[in-house]
């Protein structure tokens, strides 16, 4: 049995392990690159092993909005909806550091949703749990300042980097935040005079954010 599929040992049955052992694929993409893009048919389901992922909408007029992360161990929700009904991808996918996966074949969810209830029980939370963080999403884009949307942006950043420095430049923190580096620079630069970063050359270090 692939080694990856050690920890799903206590989540899943031993005949539904067998099955994705079987039938997945491995796949690894490097920090920064597209894993799946707007408008791409979907046609393997991931299985995150390693790394963290983030998911990005974009509306009408191309800009692109954060949505959540998807981190070791989980799938992603969009995605199964899109294999169960077979659409296109209404989202972006892209590495947020080195990524390993386990790809599943659609063809099979219909049958593991009927057959395994542990399977079905994993996609119900993921489901749920993909729920309650676009609504906070919502929620901060409309009832909470830019800034304050700005720190929240910045500790889930570096939680996910498991590091108090990011490496990331003003004007993706803008894109991701559907707002302009102009904007954004200025709010950063409010925090490090409020002694809560420090501004370095496409990196930030948090201090009494975390």
């Amino acid at each position: 049995m692939k080694e990856e599929l050690v920890f799903f040992n206590t989540v899943f049955e031993q005949e539904l392990l067998e099955e994705i052992d079987h039938l997945s694929e491995r796949a690894s993409f490097s920090a920064g690159e597209v894993i799946m893009d707007y408008g791409q048919i979907v046609r393997q389901m991931p299985l995150i092993t390693k790394g963290s992922v983030k998911i990005s909408r974009q509306d009408e007029d191309g800009h692109e909005l954060f949505l959540y992360y998807i981190n070791e161990h989980e799938t992603c929700a969009m995605t199964f909806t899109c294999c169960m009904m077979r659409n296109a991808s209404e989202i972006k996918a892209v590495a947020e550091d080195d990524v390993e996966m386990l790809l599943l074949p659609i063809d099979v969810m219909d049958k593991w949703m009927m057959k395994y209830t542990t399977w079905k029980s994993f996609i119900m939370r993921t489901i749920m749990m993909r729920f309650n963080e676009l609504l906070k999403t919502i929620d901060q884009i409309a009832f909470q300042q830019l800034d304050e949307r700005l720190i929240h942006y910045l500790i889930e950043k570096s939680k996910i980097n498991h590091s108090s420095v990011i490496t990331l430049s003003h004007q993706t923190i803008a894109d991701d935040l559907a707002s302009s580096r102009v904007v954004i620079s200025r709010l950063l630069k409010k925090l490090e005079n409020d002694n809560q970063i420090i501004l370095y050359r496409n990196q930030i270090k948090l201090l009494n954010l975390v």
